[in-house]
């Protein structure tokens, strides 16, 4: 199902997925009638805008999750605000997906979220990332109260004192990663996809999906951003990757 205030870009992304094999749109809406569509048509997967002037697409998240069969919700946004972000997940949103996403990237996330996995655009897994790990830097008391310090679920809040750091970095180390493996772990850590990790270590994607689910079993982690910020709090990739260009 589609959630979306504008008329064009509702039937612009039905257009695109019905042409995907094995994918059928069953419904497409404004905001205010997503609950009750969702009620009546059952989807498995709800493509939702984050920003709608007559119901707010969080609001609709939450309504959406206390159904009695919650379907499967990725946020859809023009924007990588973390603040959105940051809401989204804490919501019960399995992704994040932006407007400008390619069909074959839209596509892999669609087949990825409807198989249980989560999906978050590069540049948003960048931003929250980011801004955790901004959080983990501040003085403990800085910004207690703000939106910002709430906890992204699954990735635990550490305190500041320097044996929880320490203990934040038990588990894998550096040395139990294969050579690989730190690579494939400083690219993801950077945001970039499968696809883009592959054509930087001249890799096939399946392989890369290996290493990555072998990483998340390493890592203790159950998605791709908890491995990037784990992976952050544990000094296992480098202070410049957020540098790293994404390939064209």
């Amino acid at each position: 199902m589609i959630v979306d205030d504008e008329i064009l870009i509702r039937e612009g992304l039905r257009r695109i997925l019905d042409a995907f094999k094995g994918v059928r749109v069953v419904a497409v809406c404004a905001g205010e009638e997503a609950v009750g569509e969702a009620e009546r048509r059952q989807p498995d997967l709800v493509l939702l805008d984050v920003r709608m002037p007559h119901r707010d697409g969080l609001s609709v998240l939450a309504d959406l999750r206390r159904l009695r069969r919650p379907p499967v919700v990725a946020m859809l946004t023009a924007f990588d605000a973390e603040e959105h972000l940051s809401a989204a997940l804490r919501g019960g949103a399995a992704g994040f997906l932006l407007k400008d996403t390619a069909p074959e990237q839209l596509e892999y996330a669609i087949r990825e979220l409807a198989q249980g996995g989560s999906v978050i655009a590069p540049r948003v897994a960048r931003t929250v990332i980011h801004g955790y790990v901004n959080r983990e830097s501040r003085p403990s008391g800085a910004g207690a109260a703000s939106e910002h310090a709430q906890p992204v679920p699954g990735i635990p809040t550490q305190p500041r004192t320097g044996a929880c750091l320490a203990a934040a970095r038990a588990g894998a180390s550096a040395e139990e990663l294969t050579a690989r493996e730190r690579e494939v772990l400083e690219l993801l850590a950077a945001g970039l996809s499968n696809t883009e990790i592959g054509k930087r270590l001249y890799i096939g994607t399946t392989t890369v999906k290996d290493h990555v689910s072998v990483l998340l079993g390493k890592l203790g982690v159950t998605n791709r951003v908890q491995a990037a910020v784990r992976a952050h709090q544990r000094g296992l990739v480098s202070s410049e990757t957020a540098g790293i260009r994404r390939t064209a």
